[in-house]
């Protein structure tokens, strides 16, 4: 129904538009005069308000006369009457109804009203206006009412915030509790009883370096062994696929890379069960490759390597695994316990070697899990679909997961209300490393978040509810390690290893320093090296500490703006330094709890170097644009040249046009000179910092 006017309704409630105009002041509402609009629900609880004095002869039986459905009862819901379009017929209609209304429900009515004595309730998060009114032994139309009276729009199935009910709580009389026992936990997975467990298929994740054939090596495998064909070879995609070799089945995650793998990681959601490294045999070991390995290993995930693009002239298998064995992946007929498979995505050989070695390896895993109780599993990715609503892909752990069984997923809950596989087929049930399209939830949840079978759809309201409201507390807040903080943590028994990755300038740097690093092993603590590299910071090695609870060393280098934003956000520690000695003095003295913070470094803003300027006698004015924060006259600079700090000190001069200033904002060009250096060049950026003292 559309906003209807104050005359309009006026007319249907066969009112003056001046009687209404009173009415509605009198019940605190702020009308201007009848041509004011009103909202549906407005409109709503006014005719339902405005109809009891009309239909009630005896003040007494104000408060009994509700409309209330029941299934025994031949009577009218108040929700019917929301929904009604407010014309005369229906009008006379509902006065009729309630005219018809027996003398003895009456009487039981005010009698179950004169008995119920409330002195104390317990609130529980999630409580609905009616259950409410339940509790406290009252009509809800009269809580409805009371609600509209302290300008709450609540209708009698809306959530009851806890504030608000502390409000009517005072109204009536009645002590009331917020029941804490509910903090959002989810249910404790039951335990299995080995004789229960039955295997599961693996779950394979396809990482390596960028045009070395992940995704078509993905092709490849689906179009040879795809267990069932949708008619017009159709294949619904849905983040997750099944193969079938020798009536075994595999399952591959269809977001290749190691990002998508560590993004899951560092929410705590550890999916895969075998990681697949892709490489080149005519590219061989390249940056993204190590990277994809130190994040597999640190994830401890068994890797089969396929060695791909064999078919090539130039392919050379033997040079790989030379360059695999620098980093730890020695191959089996080398001595070693890494599977090397030679392959080829694009002629599709060596497609079932490669299947049947990972079901070897599955093996040797013994992957179980018991398929006879309520489902547990990971969402690994999630979308709004415009003709279906929120839309979850999740690979089912353990259980079964059942059409109609109530789920909680993150903060959104819901009942299953469809289930499809990865070929697009409905299915009634999916069991253990079964991937499923799930239909029914109430909002859209996150990669990685827990899908977990509840009692009911309360119950996973309930909880949603609750978790709501702790992740405003605690969102992402795991106990992240830092150097202050590292004695403590190792003090009380949390900790045992710590893990560091190292990004420098060059790489004579990250070997002295990552030698360095190691020899400040003890017996209390293991220092590890997850990973190194050449270069700036970059989201995905902040990803990668997130999930590995890692700490991270810059030399001569610095994080980029997005890496910087996310570090923060998962409270991952980036440390920088300028000089070596600085860095082993301060991971010592973190070892002995010497470590004070006594200075911390504010970020202010960046400045991209648009043009340069030479004048005569001064030296190189740079021409620049503030990107984000501001630059100021008496604060720090730095500049940095591909991600590799070349200059740190204060700014000679700041000018806007003619104009010395003393700061320039985003979004403003200014010209700028350094202190006794003038190596600028197009495309540098300047970073504005100060240094400012920690309070103890």
């Amino acid at each position: 129904m559309s906003k209807l006017r104050v005359y309009e309704l006026a007319r249907e409630l066969n009112l003056s538009s001046k009687d209404l105009i009173s009415k509605l002041t009198d019940l605190g509402m702020n009308i201007k005069n009848h041509m004011s609009t009103l909202e549906d629900e407005e409109v709503n609880m006014i005719v339902e308000l405005m109809r009891e004095p009309e239909m009630k002869e005896d003040k007494r039986n104000e408060s009994d006369m509700m409309i209330d459905e029941h299934d025994d009862k031949d009577t009218l819901s108040i929700d019917d009457e929301y929904e009604s379009e407010f014309d005369d017929d229906k009008i006379k209609q509902r006065k009729g109804s309630k005219k018809k209304k027996n003398k003895k429900s009456i009487a039981e009515n005010n009698a179950v009203q004169q008995d119920a004595v409330v002195d104390k309730i317990e609130f529980v998060e999630g409580m609905t206006v009616r259950e409410f009114a339940e509790l406290i032994k009252k009509a809800p139309s009269e809580v409805v009412r009371d609600l509209l009276f302290m300008k709450y729009m609540l209708k009698i199935n809306d959530v009851l915030p806890f504030e608000v009910a502390q409000k009517l709580a005072d109204k009536y009389g009645i002590n009331i509790e917020k029941k804490v026992e509910n903090k959002g936990e989810l249910p404790e997975e039951e335990k299995d009883d080995p004789a229960s467990l039955k295997p599961r298929p693996p779950i394979v994740t396809v990482m390596g370096h960028v045009d070395h054939g992940k995704t078509s090596l993905l092709d490849a495998i689906r179009n040879t062994n795809v267990t069932a064909k949708e008619v017009g070879g159709i294949t619904q995609h849905i983040g997750a696929s099944t193969v079938e070799l020798n009536g075994k089945k595999i399952v591959f995650l269809d977001t290749p890379g190691h990002e998508a793998f560590t993004s899951m990681r560092s929410r705590g959601a550890q999916v895969t069960d075998i990681a697949v490294l892709v490489v080149a045999a005519d590219d061989g070991v390249m940056p993204q490759t190590i990277e994809a390995i130190n994040h597999a290993k640190a994830a401890k995930v068994p890797i089969i390597v396929a060695i791909n693009k064999i078919d090539k002239p130039e392919a050379n298998p033997d040079r790989v695994k030379q360059e695999l064995a620098e980093y730890g992946l020695i191959p089996e007929e080398w001595g070693g316990d890494t599977i090397c498979i030679p392959v080829s995505a694009l002629k599709k050989q060596g497609i079932n070697d490669l299947l049947e070695m990972i079901l070897l390896v599955a093996e040797m895993q013994e992957l179980k899990a018991n398929p006879d109780k309520k489902a547990r599993g990971i969402v690994i990715e999630a979308r709004l679909d415009k003709g279906r609503g929120p839309v979850a892909t999740a690979i089912v752990q353990s259980g079964t997961l059942r059409v109609g069984d109530a789920i909680i997923v993150g903060t959104a809950y819901g009942k299953v209300r469809a289930m499809f596989d990865d070929k697009g087929k409905r299915l009634k049930e999916a069991g253990p490393s079964t991937p499923v399209e799930v239909i029914g939830l109430s909002e859209v949840p996150e990669a990685g978040d827990l899908l977990v079978v509840v009692d009911d759809e309360k119950k996973a309201r309930e909880l949603a509810e609750a978790r709501k409201e702790k992740m405003k507390e605690t969102r992402f807040v795991s106990q992240k390690v830092t150097l202050e903080d590292l004695f403590n943590q190792m003090q009380q028994g949390n900790i045992k290893e710590l893990n560091v990755i190292i990004k420098a300038d060059v790489q004579g740097s990250v070997e002295a320093l990552k030698q360095a690093i190691l020899k400040l092993s003890s017996n209390e603590l293991r220092v590890n090296v997850l990973h190194e590299g050449v270069g700036i910071i970059t989201e995905t090695d902040v990803m990668l500490a997130a999930a590995s609870n890692a700490i991270i060393i810059g030399f001569n280098v610095r994080p980029d703006s997005k890496a910087k934003d996310l570090a923060e956000r998962e409270k991952v520690d980036i440390r920088l330094y300028r000089i070596i000695y600085d860095v082993i003095d301060d991971i010592e003295k973190a070892l002995k709890g010497l470590l004070e913070p006594e200075y911390r470094e504010v970020y202010l803003g960046r400045a991209e170097v648009r043009q340069l300027f030479k004048v005569s006698g001064l030296g190189t004015v740079a021409g620049c644009y503030v990107l984000d924060g501001k630059i100021s006259r008496t604060s720090s600079v730095r500049l940095i040249r591909d991600g590799v700090v070349v200059y740190e000190g204060k700014p000679a001069s700041l000018k806007r046009f003619k104009d010395d200033v003393r700061e320039v904002a985003a979004g403003y060009e200014c010209g700028m000179m350094l202190d006794k250096y003038n190596d600028i060049k197009e495309g540098d950026i300047i970073e504005a910092f100060i240094i400012e003292k920690v309070q103890q």
